[in-house]
Protein backbone atom coordinates (compact mmCIF):
# COMPACT_ATOMS: atom_id res chain seq x y z
CA UNK A 1 0.00 0.00 0.00
CA UNK A 2 0.87 3.84 -0.30
CA UNK A 3 2.98 5.75 2.54
CA UNK A 4 0.83 7.69 4.38
CA UNK A 5 1.37 9.95 7.12
CA UNK A 6 -1.05 7.78 9.84
CA UNK A 7 -1.33 4.54 8.59
CA UNK A 8 -1.63 2.04 10.75
CA UNK A 9 0.31 -0.07 9.44
CA UNK A 10 1.81 -2.05 12.77
CA UNK A 11 -1.03 -0.57 14.78
CA UNK A 12 -3.67 -3.19 12.84
CA UNK A 13 -2.91 -6.48 15.34
CA UNK A 14 -3.92 -4.86 18.40
CA UNK A 15 -6.95 -3.36 16.64
CA UNK A 16 -7.94 -6.96 15.50
CA UNK A 17 -7.37 -8.03 18.31
CA UNK A 18 -9.70 -5.57 20.31
CA UNK A 19 -12.53 -6.12 17.48
CA UNK A 20 -12.31 -9.66 17.51
CA UNK A 21 -12.76 -9.86 21.27
CA UNK A 22 -16.37 -7.83 21.40
CA UNK A 23 -19.33 -10.29 20.62
CA UNK A 24 -21.80 -10.29 17.94
CA UNK A 25 -19.70 -7.84 15.72
CA UNK A 26 -20.18 -8.61 12.23
CA UNK A 27 -20.21 -5.47 10.50
CA UNK A 28 -17.46 -2.59 11.01
CA UNK A 29 -17.57 1.09 9.96
CA UNK A 30 -14.55 2.69 9.01
CA UNK A 31 -15.25 6.57 9.11
CA UNK A 32 -12.13 7.68 7.82
CA UNK A 33 -10.71 5.31 5.78
CA UNK A 34 -7.15 6.50 4.26
CA UNK A 35 -5.42 4.14 2.61
CA UNK A 36 -7.74 0.90 3.75
CA UNK A 37 -5.30 -0.71 5.41
CA UNK A 38 -7.40 -0.96 8.57
CA UNK A 39 -10.58 -2.02 6.42
CA UNK A 40 -8.89 -4.70 4.83
CA UNK A 41 -7.22 -6.33 8.11
CA UNK A 42 -10.90 -6.60 8.91
CA UNK A 43 -12.35 -7.83 5.75
CA UNK A 44 -9.53 -10.40 5.59
CA UNK A 45 -10.23 -11.56 9.18
CA UNK A 46 -14.06 -11.92 7.77
CA UNK A 47 -15.94 -8.87 8.92
CA UNK A 48 -17.96 -6.78 6.50
CA UNK A 49 -16.62 -3.63 6.45
CA UNK A 50 -18.31 -0.71 5.16
CA UNK A 51 -15.68 2.14 4.10
CA UNK A 52 -15.81 6.16 4.26
CA UNK A 53 -13.33 8.86 3.65
CA UNK A 54 -14.39 12.25 1.52
CA UNK A 55 -11.07 12.09 -0.92
CA UNK A 56 -11.90 10.52 -4.22
CA UNK A 57 -8.27 8.68 -4.00
CA UNK A 58 -9.43 7.05 -0.05
CA UNK A 59 -12.36 5.60 -1.89
CA UNK A 60 -10.61 4.34 -4.86
CA UNK A 61 -8.59 2.24 -2.35
CA UNK A 62 -11.63 1.35 -0.37
CA UNK A 63 -13.50 0.10 -3.48
CA UNK A 64 -9.94 -2.33 -3.99
CA UNK A 65 -9.04 -3.10 -0.99
CA UNK A 66 -12.87 -3.43 0.63
CA UNK A 67 -15.30 -3.44 -1.66
CA UNK A 68 -13.93 -5.62 -4.81
CA UNK A 69 -13.79 -8.91 -4.09
CA UNK A 70 -11.45 -11.31 -5.88
CA UNK A 71 -13.76 -14.03 -7.39
CA UNK A 72 -15.00 -10.88 -9.39
CA UNK A 73 -12.47 -8.68 -10.78
CA UNK A 74 -8.67 -10.16 -10.20
CA UNK A 75 -8.58 -12.32 -13.63
CA UNK A 76 -9.89 -9.94 -15.67
CA UNK A 77 -7.27 -7.32 -13.80
CA UNK A 78 -4.57 -9.54 -14.15
CA UNK A 79 -4.92 -9.45 -18.05
CA UNK A 80 -5.47 -5.31 -18.09
CA UNK A 81 -2.44 -4.89 -16.14
CA UNK A 82 -0.22 -6.56 -18.37
CA UNK A 83 -1.55 -4.46 -21.02
CA UNK A 84 -1.01 -1.00 -19.03
CA UNK A 85 2.49 -2.67 -18.40
CA UNK A 86 3.42 -2.51 -22.32
CA UNK A 87 2.36 0.78 -22.96
CA UNK A 88 5.15 3.52 -23.58
CA UNK A 89 5.44 6.21 -22.21
CA UNK A 90 2.88 9.72 -23.49
CA UNK A 91 4.23 13.06 -22.00
CA UNK A 92 1.16 14.81 -20.40
CA UNK A 93 -0.53 17.23 -18.11
CA UNK A 94 0.88 14.84 -15.70
CA UNK A 95 4.60 14.84 -16.94
CA UNK A 96 3.96 18.40 -17.22
CA UNK A 97 2.94 19.23 -13.84
CA UNK A 98 4.86 16.85 -11.34
CA UNK A 99 8.08 16.06 -13.12
CA UNK A 100 8.91 19.15 -15.03
CA UNK A 101 7.20 22.12 -13.03
CA UNK A 102 7.66 20.14 -9.76
CA UNK A 103 10.01 16.98 -9.31
CA UNK A 104 8.20 14.59 -8.00
CA UNK A 105 8.82 11.92 -10.24
CA UNK A 106 11.35 11.33 -12.69
CA UNK A 107 10.01 12.19 -16.63
CA UNK A 108 9.92 8.73 -17.66
CA UNK A 109 7.80 7.27 -14.93
CA UNK A 110 5.84 10.44 -15.61
CA UNK A 111 5.29 9.67 -18.99
CA UNK A 112 4.42 5.93 -18.30
CA UNK A 113 1.94 7.15 -15.53
CA UNK A 114 0.34 10.24 -18.65
CA UNK A 115 -0.02 7.15 -20.79
CA UNK A 116 -1.38 4.32 -18.47
CA UNK A 117 -3.79 6.75 -16.79
CA UNK A 118 -5.09 8.15 -20.07
CA UNK A 119 -5.31 4.71 -21.28
CA UNK A 120 -7.17 3.37 -18.34
CA UNK A 121 -9.83 6.18 -18.36
CA UNK A 122 -10.73 5.00 -22.28
CA UNK A 123 -11.69 1.71 -21.26
CA UNK A 124 -14.63 3.37 -19.56
CA UNK A 125 -15.06 0.12 -16.56
CA UNK A 126 -16.98 -0.86 -14.09
CA UNK A 127 -16.20 0.98 -10.93
CA UNK A 128 -14.72 -1.83 -9.02
CA UNK A 129 -12.35 -2.89 -11.78
CA UNK A 130 -11.15 0.64 -12.68
CA UNK A 131 -10.15 0.77 -9.16
CA UNK A 132 -8.20 -1.94 -8.89
CA UNK A 133 -6.28 -0.57 -11.93
CA UNK A 134 -6.14 3.06 -10.49
CA UNK A 135 -4.76 1.51 -7.44
CA UNK A 136 -2.16 -0.19 -8.93
CA UNK A 137 -1.02 2.75 -11.02
CA UNK A 138 -1.10 4.76 -7.66
CA UNK A 139 0.75 2.11 -5.68
CA UNK A 140 3.34 2.05 -8.69
CA UNK A 141 3.64 5.52 -8.29
CA UNK A 142 4.25 5.48 -4.59
CA UNK A 143 7.65 3.39 -5.20
CA UNK A 144 9.00 5.24 -7.63
CA UNK A 145 8.33 8.98 -6.18
CA UNK A 146 10.97 11.45 -4.72
CA UNK A 147 9.44 12.49 -1.41
CA UNK A 148 9.90 11.56 2.14
CA UNK A 149 6.11 10.21 2.28
CA UNK A 150 3.99 13.14 1.91
CA UNK A 151 3.43 15.27 -1.25
CA UNK A 152 3.90 18.97 0.76
CA UNK A 153 7.18 19.08 -1.03
CA UNK A 154 9.99 16.63 -2.79
CA UNK A 155 13.39 16.49 -2.68
CA UNK A 156 16.75 18.62 -3.65
CA UNK A 157 18.12 15.74 -5.39
CA UNK A 158 16.39 12.33 -6.79
CA UNK A 159 15.57 9.59 -4.98
CA UNK A 160 17.49 6.89 -5.55
CA UNK A 161 13.77 4.69 -6.10
CA UNK A 162 12.63 7.54 -8.55
CA UNK A 163 14.72 6.32 -11.47
CA UNK A 164 13.73 2.90 -10.50
CA UNK A 165 11.43 2.04 -13.62
CA UNK A 166 7.58 2.17 -13.06
CA UNK A 167 6.37 -1.23 -12.53
CA UNK A 168 2.18 -2.28 -12.35
CA UNK A 169 1.48 -4.95 -9.38
CA UNK A 170 -1.94 -6.74 -8.69
CA UNK A 171 -3.20 -5.50 -5.62
CA UNK A 172 -4.05 -7.67 -2.60
CA UNK A 173 -7.48 -8.03 -3.72
CA UNK A 174 -9.31 -10.53 -0.44
CA UNK A 175 -12.38 -12.68 -1.37
CA UNK A 176 -15.78 -12.10 -0.12
CA UNK A 177 -15.71 -11.16 3.63
CA UNK A 178 -17.44 -14.25 4.87
CA UNK A 179 -20.03 -11.48 6.87
CA UNK A 180 -20.68 -9.87 3.81
CA UNK A 181 -19.80 -7.80 0.76
CA UNK A 182 -18.09 -4.52 1.97
CA UNK A 183 -18.58 -0.76 0.77
CA UNK A 184 -16.48 2.38 -0.24
CA UNK A 185 -17.98 5.74 0.23
CA UNK A 186 -16.72 9.15 -0.36
CA UNK A 187 -18.95 11.64 2.01
CA UNK A 188 -18.62 13.89 4.89
CA UNK A 189 -18.03 11.70 7.96
CA UNK A 190 -21.31 13.17 9.64
CA UNK A 191 -23.52 12.26 6.68
CA UNK A 192 -21.34 8.76 6.81
CA UNK A 193 -22.55 8.61 10.10
CA UNK A 194 -25.79 8.92 9.48
CA UNK A 195 -26.09 6.86 6.69
CA UNK A 196 -24.15 3.79 7.35
CA UNK A 197 -25.01 1.24 9.84
CA UNK A 198 -22.62 -1.01 11.70
CA UNK A 199 -21.94 -2.70 14.89
CA UNK A 200 -18.84 -1.12 15.79
CA UNK A 201 -18.09 2.35 14.22
CA UNK A 202 -14.03 2.76 13.68
CA UNK A 203 -12.60 6.40 14.04
CA UNK A 204 -9.55 7.80 12.72
CA UNK A 205 -9.72 11.29 12.50
CA UNK A 206 -6.54 14.03 11.62
CA UNK A 207 -5.65 15.16 14.54
CA UNK A 208 -4.17 18.36 13.34
CA UNK A 209 -3.99 20.81 10.91
CA UNK A 210 -2.35 18.81 8.74
CA UNK A 211 -4.87 18.18 5.65
CA UNK A 212 -4.45 14.43 4.22
CA UNK A 213 -5.39 16.36 0.97
CA UNK A 214 -3.08 18.88 0.90
CA UNK A 215 -0.45 15.85 1.94
CA UNK A 216 -1.67 13.74 -1.01
CA UNK A 217 -3.02 15.78 -3.75
CA UNK A 218 -1.21 14.05 -6.13
CA UNK A 219 -2.85 10.80 -5.49
CA UNK A 220 -6.42 12.80 -6.07
CA UNK A 221 -5.33 14.31 -9.47
CA UNK A 222 -4.37 11.01 -10.26
CA UNK A 223 -7.83 9.19 -9.52
CA UNK A 224 -9.83 12.19 -10.60
CA UNK A 225 -7.99 12.63 -13.94
CA UNK A 226 -9.28 16.21 -13.74
CA UNK A 227 -6.21 18.16 -14.98
CA UNK A 228 -6.75 21.09 -12.31
CA UNK A 229 -5.28 23.95 -11.86
CA UNK A 230 -2.50 23.92 -9.47
CA UNK A 231 -0.41 26.64 -7.39
CA UNK A 232 2.84 26.79 -5.47
CA UNK A 233 5.94 25.26 -5.57
CA UNK A 234 4.48 21.71 -4.97
CA UNK A 235 2.07 22.25 -7.55
CA UNK A 236 -0.94 21.23 -4.87
CA UNK A 237 -4.13 21.47 -6.59
CA UNK A 238 -6.04 24.71 -6.26
CA UNK A 239 -9.36 22.83 -4.22
CA UNK A 240 -6.86 22.40 -1.60
CA UNK A 241 -7.28 25.96 -0.58
CA UNK A 242 -11.32 25.23 -0.29
CA UNK A 243 -11.77 21.83 0.75
CA UNK A 244 -10.88 21.78 4.15
CA UNK A 245 -12.19 19.37 6.91
CA UNK A 246 -13.51 20.76 10.23
CA UNK A 247 -11.51 18.15 11.69
CA UNK A 248 -8.50 19.64 10.73
CA UNK A 249 -9.88 22.79 13.18
CA UNK A 250 -8.71 23.48 17.09
CA UNK A 251 -12.06 25.58 17.12
CA UNK A 252 -14.26 23.08 15.27
CA UNK A 253 -13.05 19.35 15.80
CA UNK A 254 -14.37 18.69 19.17
CA UNK A 255 -17.89 19.75 17.76
CA UNK A 256 -17.68 17.99 14.91
CA UNK A 257 -16.53 14.35 16.30
CA UNK A 258 -19.35 14.63 19.22
CA UNK A 259 -21.73 14.86 16.54
CA UNK A 260 -20.18 11.90 14.46
CA UNK A 261 -21.00 9.88 17.83
CA UNK A 262 -24.27 11.41 18.40
CA UNK A 263 -24.89 10.24 15.06
CA UNK A 264 -23.86 6.47 14.77
CA UNK A 265 -26.06 3.63 15.80
CA UNK A 266 -23.00 1.45 16.40
CA UNK A 267 -23.30 -0.43 20.20
CA UNK A 268 -19.14 -0.15 20.13
CA UNK A 269 -16.70 2.26 18.63
CA UNK A 270 -13.19 2.48 18.92
CA UNK A 271 -11.04 5.08 18.25
CA UNK A 272 -7.53 6.19 17.24
CA UNK A 273 -5.71 9.77 17.87
CA UNK A 274 -2.76 10.66 18.32
CA UNK A 275 -1.29 12.36 21.61
CA UNK A 276 -0.44 15.41 19.46
CA UNK A 277 -3.58 16.00 18.13
CA UNK A 278 -6.26 19.00 19.24
CA UNK A 279 -8.54 16.37 21.61
CA UNK A 280 -6.59 15.44 24.49
CA UNK A 281 -6.64 12.32 26.21
CA UNK A 282 -8.83 13.82 29.05
CA UNK A 283 -11.44 15.85 26.37
CA UNK A 284 -11.74 12.28 24.44
CA UNK A 285 -12.51 10.06 27.47
CA UNK A 286 -14.76 12.56 28.37
CA UNK A 287 -16.64 12.57 25.36
CA UNK A 288 -16.99 8.74 24.67
CA UNK A 289 -18.13 8.55 28.66
CA UNK A 290 -20.72 10.67 27.75
CA UNK A 291 -22.66 8.08 24.61
CA UNK A 292 -25.08 6.02 25.26
CA UNK A 293 -26.64 8.19 27.91
CA UNK A 294 -24.11 8.85 29.99
CA UNK A 295 -23.69 4.92 30.83
CA UNK A 296 -20.59 4.32 28.23
CA UNK A 297 -17.56 1.99 29.42
CA UNK A 298 -14.14 3.53 28.06
CA UNK A 299 -10.83 1.69 27.67
CA UNK A 300 -7.60 3.66 27.11
CA UNK A 301 -4.74 1.36 25.17
CA UNK A 302 -1.24 3.73 24.63
CA UNK A 303 0.69 2.88 21.80
CA UNK A 304 4.55 4.64 21.71
CA UNK A 305 5.85 5.10 18.31
CA UNK A 306 8.62 7.00 15.89
CA UNK A 307 7.14 10.07 14.84
CA UNK A 308 7.34 9.96 10.79
CA UNK A 309 10.76 10.34 9.19
CA UNK A 310 9.82 13.74 7.84
CA UNK A 311 8.94 14.97 11.38
CA UNK A 312 13.07 13.50 12.82
CA UNK A 313 15.09 15.38 10.31
CA UNK A 314 14.82 18.75 11.29
CA UNK A 315 13.53 22.17 9.51
CA UNK A 316 15.57 23.62 6.29
CA UNK A 317 15.17 27.03 4.71
CA UNK A 318 14.74 26.70 0.51
CA UNK A 319 18.91 27.46 0.66
CA UNK A 320 18.87 23.70 2.53
CA UNK A 321 20.29 25.57 5.81
CA UNK A 322 19.02 23.91 8.74
CA UNK A 323 16.94 26.35 10.47
CA UNK A 324 15.00 24.19 13.26
CA UNK A 325 15.54 21.56 15.56
CA UNK A 326 13.57 18.49 16.21
CA UNK A 327 11.59 18.45 19.06
CA UNK A 328 10.79 15.24 20.10
CA UNK A 329 11.02 11.66 18.35
CA UNK A 330 8.41 9.51 20.09
CA UNK A 331 4.41 10.15 19.67
CA UNK A 332 1.95 8.14 21.79
CA UNK A 333 -1.20 7.17 19.84
CA UNK A 334 -4.12 6.39 22.09
CA UNK A 335 -6.34 3.54 21.12
CA UNK A 336 -9.98 4.26 22.86
CA UNK A 337 -12.40 1.30 23.47
CA UNK A 338 -16.35 2.93 24.30
CA UNK A 339 -19.05 0.52 24.54
CA UNK A 340 -22.53 0.78 25.85
CA UNK A 341 -21.85 -2.74 27.76
CA UNK A 342 -18.99 -3.66 30.16
CA UNK A 343 -16.40 -5.49 28.28
CA UNK A 344 -14.19 -5.59 30.51
CA UNK A 345 -13.51 -9.26 30.81
CA UNK A 346 -13.20 -9.51 27.13
CA UNK A 347 -10.60 -6.78 27.40
CA UNK A 348 -8.91 -6.94 30.44
CA UNK A 349 -5.83 -8.61 28.52
CA UNK A 350 -5.15 -5.48 26.36
CA UNK A 351 -5.64 -3.03 29.31
CA UNK A 352 -2.37 -1.68 29.96
CA UNK A 353 -0.60 -3.07 26.83
CA UNK A 354 1.46 -0.33 25.47
CA UNK A 355 3.29 -1.79 22.19
CA UNK A 356 6.43 0.07 21.35
CA UNK A 357 7.84 1.36 17.84
CA UNK A 358 4.52 1.23 15.20
CA UNK A 359 5.88 3.21 11.79
CA UNK A 360 2.97 4.92 11.52
CA UNK A 361 4.21 6.08 7.76
CA UNK A 362 3.74 3.02 5.66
Amino acid sequence: MIKYLGSKRTLVPLLLRVVRSIPSVRTVVDLFSGTSRVGHALKRSGFRVLSNDHNAYAQRLAQCYVQADREDVVPRAEALLAELQALPGKPGYFTETYCVASRFFHPKNGARIDAIRDAIEELALEPELEAVLLVSLMEAADRVDSTTGVQMAYLKQWAPRAEKDLELRMPEVLPRARHGKGQAHCLEALDAARALEGDLLYLDPPYNQHSYLGNYHIWESLVRWDRTPVYGVACKRVDCRERRSVFNSRPRILDALSAVLRATTAHTVVASFNNEGYIERGQMEQLLSSLWGGNAKVLTIPVDYKRYVGAQIGIYNPSGQKVGRVSHLRNVEYLYVASERDLGRELSELEGQSPRQPDLLG
